[in-house]
C-alpha cells in the first residue's frame, strides 16, 4: 500500500469537505452534537425512553457515533471513484486508495467527535471501566464492515448511479432497525432477530455493554459479526478485481 498517497488524499478529503468553512472543523462535533440535542429532547421529554442505566443523552451519543460513521462513511464512498475520475482514467493508481482515503477521513471525525463523549462521561459522572478496552476489538470489526460495504458501493455506483439514491432510502430505514435512539429491550421480543442479523446493532450494543455496563460484549454475536465482516470484504474484493478494467468506460 501507498502510505505517503493514501495520507495526501486523506488530508485532501478532509481540507475539502471545509473549505469556506466558517467553523470549519468544528462541525464534526456540531453535527452529531445538534441531532443529539434533537433526539435527546424528544426521546426524554415527549417519548421518554426509560429503564436505562445512564442518563438518556449519553445513551444515545454513544449509538449516534458509530452510526453516523458508517452512514457518513457509506455516503461519501458511493462518489469517492466517481469524484477522482479524472485521476482514475490519466493516471495509473491504486484506485482503492479513494475509497480508503474517504473511510480514514471519517475516522478522523469519529475520534474528534468522540472527544465530547469523554466530556459527556465527566458531566454525568459515567465511570470509565476496564471493559472500555474492548473498544478497540469492536471498533476494528465495525471498520471491516464499513470498508467492505464501502467498496461494494463505490463499485457499483460508478456503473449504477441508482445505487447513491437508494442508498440514502436504505441507510434510513437500517437506522430505525438498529437500536441507537431506543434500547435493544425497547423493541418488541419477538422481533429481536432483526438485531442478530445487523452488525450495526451488535456493534452499538457492544459499546454500550463495555461503556456503560462494565461488561464485556457478547462474543458469540461479535464472533458472527466478524465473520460477516470477513465474507462482505472478501466478496467485495472480488467484485472490484473483477470490474476494476471497466472502470474507465463506467466515467
Amino acid at each position: 500500500m501507498n502510505w505517503e498517497l493514501l495520507i495526501e488524499l486523506t488530508k485532501r478529503e478532509i481540507k475539502q469537505r471545509y473549505k469556506q468553512s466558517v467553523l470549519g472543523y468544528a462541525w464534526v462535533i456540531l453535527n452529531p452534537l445538534a441531532q443529539m440535542l434533537a433526539m435527546a429532547f424528544v426521546f426524554s421529554r415527549i417519548l421518554p425512553v426509560s429503564n436505562l442505566s445512564v442518563p438518556y443523552p449519553i445513551f444515545l451519543y454513544v449509538g449516534l457515533l458509530p452510526w453516523t460513521l458508517l452512514s457518513g462513511t457509506l455516503v461519501a464512498s458511493a462518489n469517492s471513484l466517481i469524484g477522482n475520475g479524472k485521476l482514475l482514467t490519466k493516471i495509473y493508481l491504486p484506485r482503492k486508495v479513494f475509497i480508503q482515503s474517504t473511510i480514514l477521513a471519517k475516522m478522523v471525525d469519529f475520534f474528534l467527535a468522540a472527544l465530547l463523549l469523554v466530556i459527556f462521561m465527566v458531566f454525568f459522572k459515567v465511570q470509565i471501566k476496564p471493559t472500555i478496552v474492548w473498544f478497540f476489538p469492536i471498533f476494528f470489526i465495525q471498520s471491516l464492515f464499513t470498508y467492505g460495504v464501502s467498496i461494494l458501493i463505490a463499485t457499483f455506483n460508478l456503473f449504477y448511479r441508482d445505487v447513491q439514491y437508494l442508498l440514502n432510502f436504505l441507510i434510513m430505514i437500517w437506522m430505525y432497525l438498529t437500536p441507537i435512539i431506543y434500547p435493544q429491550s425497547f423493541f418488541p421480543s419477538h422481533y429481536h432477530w432483526l438485531f442478530a442479523i445487523n452488525p450495526m446493532a451488535v456493534f452499538i450494543t457492544s459499546y454500550r455493554r463495555v461503556i456503560f455496563e462494565g461488561l464485556s460484549p457478547d462474543l458469540w454475536s461479535l464472533l458472527t459479526s466478524l465473520v460477516v465482516s470477513l465474507v462482505i470484504f472478501g466478496l467485495a474484493n472480488l467484485v472490484f478485481k473483477k470490474l476494476e478494467g471497466r472502470f474507465a468506460d463506467a466515467l
